[in-house]
């Protein structure tokens, strides 16, 4: 069965990109795709460490190595993505070579974390993944879903599932033999 973890990149309290994670989550699992939530609060380290020996490098890598596929769900922060997802990404390096990622922005204002994704994929490039094209930008995301956590707008799934079937084709055609 494909495996495409969901990597929830910021650590802040009252984080609202958790029910974003959530949502992508519901509809990865509902596309037939095992799944679960990388939660960066899971990998948080004191200072980088690339020796990729540690027990939380050895975590990551252990779920990163098994997977198809990425998904980052990341808010943007001051026109970037958080520092603790940086640091987690920088825990590993050749256990994400050509494997596929996408990117679901998430932002308080109207843009739904483009600025945050154009500065995320030169990094995931440089550590070897394929970023895909297609993302998923949830703004003002404090109005998107409701106090159950459900989305409220119903063409992020037409969204999500479009992103989904680009992501999965990469990761059926970059799969190594």
């Amino acid at each position: 069965m494909t495996y495409v973890p969901v990597i929830l990149g910021t650590a802040r309290v009252g984080r609202r990109s958790e029910s974003v994670a959530n949502y992508v989550l519901s509809e990865v699992v509902k596309a037939g795709i095992s799944s679960e939530i990388v939660d960066v609060r899971d990998y948080r380290i004191e200072a980088t460490d690339n020796t990729r020996k540690s027990q939380t490098a050895l975590k990551l890598a252990e779920k990163v190595t098994k997977a198809d596929a990425l998904i980052i769900v990341s808010p943007e922060y001051n026109y970037g993505y958080p520092g603790e997802l940086k640091m987690m990404l920088d825990l590993l390096t050749s256990e994400y070579a050509r494997k596929p990622v996408g990117i679901c922005g998430v932002s308080n204002g109207s843009f739904g974390g483009v600025r945050m994704i154009q500065q995320l994929r030169p990094v995931l490039i440089s550590l070897q993944m394929v970023p895909i094209k297609e993302a998923v930008h949830f703004p003002k995301v404090q109005d998107l879903f409701d106090e159950k956590g459900a989305v409220k707008d119903a063409a992020y799934e037409g969204r999500v599932r479009k992103f989904l079937d680009e992501l999965l084709w990469y990761a059926k055609h970059l799969k190594a033999d």
